[in-house]
């Protein structure tokens, strides 16, 4: 009777760590399940689709601002020269609304989405009292914060999409589109041009790796969605105004944003490729750091609520 105790005993605990090995090392599938839950809840939110609303305006605006102060002699009118890259080009070819467009929303538009989105991340599921059923799932902490950086880094490629779309849209409207010139002087096709503005589409989404890293970071600190996005856009201002700064221009090239603008250099030709090198390296390097500091809060974290 004993042995036999003993032998259920054994097959107990064989069961449970069986069970203990399935928490794991869960399923690949559904591994894949829940990052598409991740992506169908940040995606169906009204906040995200306000977000990318805003983004999709901005193309708009600039458009109709270009075309309302547009001289007879199709070029633009008070302070055509001014504003953000290549606006005075876009009364002659409407590709060019693609290129300011993204200029203009990627100092501040677009890593303030990619802030509320990553900020809420964490500290949102906190607050609502869902992490904890997130973690009792076999997924562990990890696998987690990767499918949250991940569904983040989505948002930071579909919304500079939206914004490059938008902007097409409305360049082919209200402008002529055709061959281009390059910031150097060259002449290109439109099929050139078109691949070079997706190219430069990639590039600036690429360039928000950095603050969605830390964003992330930020949303394991607190249990407080609006406290977590407060802090990413705020510091967000800070580095942008500090950037502006000519005193601290030796610490400059270490901000995230210093050479967010450097895309331009894809339409030069020959392409210029040091800042954009620079850029994407900086960019990795952000993402490594704040990464793994987002990983060691998480892991460590405790989660009573």
């Amino acid at each position: 009777m004993s042995q036999a105790e003993l032998g259920l005993s054994q097959s107990e605990r064989g069961l449970s760590q069986a069970e203990a090995g399935v928490v794991r090392a869960p399923n690949p599938l559904w591994t894949f399940g829940l990052l598409r839950s991740e992506l169908l809840t940040t995606f169906r939110r009204w906040r995200t689709l306000a977000l990318l609303g805003v983004l999709a305006g901005v193309p708009i605006l600039v458009g109709v601002a270009v075309k309302i102060e547009t001289r007879g002699d199709g070029q633009a009118g008070r302070g055509g020269g001014a504003g953000p890259a290549f606006i005075a080009q876009i009364t002659n070819n409407g590709l060019f609304l693609v290129f300011t467009a993204l200029a203009a929303t990627l100092p501040f538009f677009l890593p303030m989405a990619i802030g509320v989105v990553a900020g809420d991340a964490i500290a949102g599921e906190a607050n609502a009292g869902t992490l904890r059923y997130l973690l009792v799932a076999p997924a562990g902490r990890t696998r987690l914060l990767l499918t949250k950086y991940a569904t983040t880094m989505a948002f930071c490629l579909l919304a500079t999409l939206v914004v490059a779309v938008s902007a097409l849209a409305v360049g082919a409207l209200l402008f002529p589109l055709g061959d281009l010139t390059t910031i150097s002087g060259t002449r290109i096709g439109f099929g050139e041009g078109l691949g070079r503005a997706l190219l430069i589409a990639l590039v600036v989404a690429a360039s928000l790796t950095g603050i969605a890293a830390l964003g992330l970071f930020i949303s394991t600190l607190t249990n407080s969605g609006i406290a977590a996005m407060a802090t990413t856009v705020g510091l967000l201002i800070t580095v942008q105004i500090l950037d502006q700064i000519p005193q601290l221009h030796a610490l400059q090239p270490y901000f995230f944003s210093h050479y967010w603008l450097s895309f331009a250099d894809l339409m030069r030709d020959p392409v210029y490729w040091d800042d954009l090198v620079k850029n994407l390296g900086l960019q990795a390097l952000y993402a490594a750091v704040f990464g793994s500091a987002a990983w060691a809060r998480f892991t460590t974290k405790d989660i009573s609520v």
